[in-house]
């Protein structure tokens, strides 16, 4: 009891002010305001005392709510006030400042040196050429789908997967048309083609739109949710629409299905995913469509005629290793390959998840792409499909790194979230989104202005990539796709560098097919794995 004063001082003066200022008020008829001051604190302390759910309520009534006043408000005394600009996590203030200025056209170089311990464990650079090129446009482009009906021509900087429905309408009209300004691909997500991706002028042609097909099967769907081919040859195939992606999993959650609770199902939505309004949404954590690496194939050839010969291809997290091998050992099987394969990194973003799912389930970008690079070239399949890559990918020299790896182009949904105007309040799960973007609250939407937004969409993209162009002219090289592993320099220790080349493993052209010379030491995950992987089944060979 000797702390009693002080912890129930506040209300002790609360009280005794209230009991005091009515007296003087009834006495000197003055001085109300005060006593309905104190009257209120005192309630609220007697409230405090009363209720049962917080104990620091009860032992600290009055004072215990600053406490919650100023954790309310931690993320943004942290981001305004104490953050470093360098903090990496989720993106570091300079990351964000580099794509709002490039987004708005301001100045975007730095004074003074970097900021970088380029000492320190990690630490990456690309090595520059006495005789820098001469690199003259900076709209690089790569062809998926060559020996298709329906090529396309690729920037190799895109928009990655953001749904409407986690992004709001004005989001996503301003991606969409920022992308049909910069002519770079919008990756729908798994919620489908909505009206919002397309121009609001029907004499104008909308973004190049890659469609999503998730577990839901969204807006190709039948009434019990499996999939519907009239549905989907009625969406693929309109102009508009230029590549079809089977999504498998995402990065920052993969293996985990999702539901949108039926209060959020808008008849918008419902419409645009072809489910019931006012339901929950489910996504499976699975497809129904196929269950063998053998049926993804033939359900990829399947869309990928339905369409019109469109590109065709699937995006995943990689999990279990033998069960990508086992997919590359169906396209040997079955002579069926994908057109192109999209690896989402481990730190891929998502509007919500299970921390334990964002934090330590998928495998991060660069083993994953070093995965799937290896085992095409392994297979002798490489120069038949291309490699997307996406995780926390905003700056020209994230593409750099990327596509040195072994991608032929980079998706990035955050980077362009951030030249919408994106903060990172992290508050993308509330539908309280403080710029309009990750909500589908009308009036915080409104704040989003569609024509500015979509503007800084298309200058973001435009100066990455002249970003781009000078970082490989310093290289010496003329294109990205001239970027290899040797180009790259990582910093191992205090006193001690290594290329990607060296630092990381790459396999020989065909060196997982018997005809290889069988001496060739193999990396321990293909050694391990590729043998118990099977064309059949996602299951290893036991």
């Amino acid at each position: 009891m000797r702390d009693f004063p002080v912890r129930y001082l506040a209300l002790i003066v609360a009280g005794f002010v209230f009991a005091l200022s009515l007296i003087l008020a009834m006495l000197l008829s003055t001085a109300w305001w005060l006593v309905i001051l104190s009257g209120a604190l005192t309630a609220v302390g007697i409230a405090d005392i009363s209720q049962t759910k917080r104990a620091l309520l009860r032992n600290y009534p009055i004072l215990a709510h600053f406490r919650y006043l100023l954790e309310s408000v931690r993320p943004e005394i942290r981001q305004y006030f104490l953050e470093d600009d360098a903090a990496p996590n989720p993106f570091s203030r300079n990351q964000r400042s580099l794509v709002y200025q490039r987004a708005k056209l301001a100045i975007d170089k730095r004074p003074f040196g970097t900021q970088l311990d380029v000492y320190q464990s990690d630490y990456e650079w690309i090595n520059h050429s006495i005789m820098p090129a001469k690199v003259g446009s900076h709209d690089f482009r790569i062809t998926i789908g060559a020996n298709r009906a329906q090529p396309y021509s690729a920037s190799i900087f895109n928009i990655s997967a953001m749904s409407f429905g986690a992004l709001s309408a004005n989001a996503i009209r301003a991606l969409n048309q920022g992308a049909q300004k910069g002519r770079f691909m919008h990756d729908t997500g798994e919620g489908s083609i909505s009206r919002y991706h397309q121009p609001d002028n029907g004499n104008e042609p909308g973004g190049d739109l890659v469609w999503e097909i998730g577990s839901g099967y969204f807006g190709c769907r039948t009434e019990h949710g499996s999939f519907s081919p009239e549905k989907f040859a009625a969406n693929a195939t309109l102009p508009q629409v230029k590549m079809i992606e089977v999504k498998l999993s995402q990065g920052a959650k993969p293996g985990h299905g999702g539901m949108l609770p039926g209060a959020k199902v808008s008849i918008e939505i419902a419409t645009a995913r072809g489910v019931p309004q006012g339901i929950d949404c489910i996504s499976p954590s699975s497809h129904s469509a196929f269950d063998t690496p053998i049926g993804l194939l033939q359900f990829i050839e399947q869309l990928r005629n339905l369409s019109g010969g469109k590109p065709t291809g699937f995006k995943l997290a990689i999990g279990h290793p033998w069960e990508f091998f086992g997919i590359v050992k169906a396209m040997l099987h079955t002579g069926i390959t994908p057109d192109f394969i999209v690896i989402d990194g481990g730190e891929g973003g998502t509007g919500a998840a299970p921390v334990e799912f964002t934090d330590h389930v998928g495998v991060p970008l660069q083993e994953a792409l070093l995965l799937a690079h290896n085992t095409l070239v392994g297979a002798k399949l490489r120069d038949k499909v291309k490699i997307g890559a996406s995780g926390k990918i905003v700056t020209a020299f994230d593409i750099v790194r990327t596509l040195a790896l072994g991608a032929d182009w980079c998706n990035s949904a955050r980077g362009f979230m951030f030249a919408l105007g994106c903060i990172q309040s992290q508050s993308c799960h509330t539908d309280r989104c403080p710029t309009g973007i990750a909500t589908q609250d009308a009036m915080r939407q409104r704040a989003l202005v569609v024509p500015d937004k979509a503007e800084r969409v298309a200058n973001f993209h435009q100066n990455t990539l002249k970003a781009l162009a000078e970082l490989i002219a310093a290289a010496g090289l003329n294109h990205p796709s001239e970027l290899k592993p040797h180009h790259l320099v990582r910093r191992v220790s205090a006193n001690q560098v290594k290329l990607a080349s060296a630092l990381l493993p790459y396999l020989e052209s065909g060196q997982l097919l018997s005809e290889f010379n069988p001496e060739t030491a193999l990396p321990e995950v293909f050694a391990t794995y590729w043998p118990i992987a099977q064309a059949a089944s996602f299951n290893p060979i036991r």
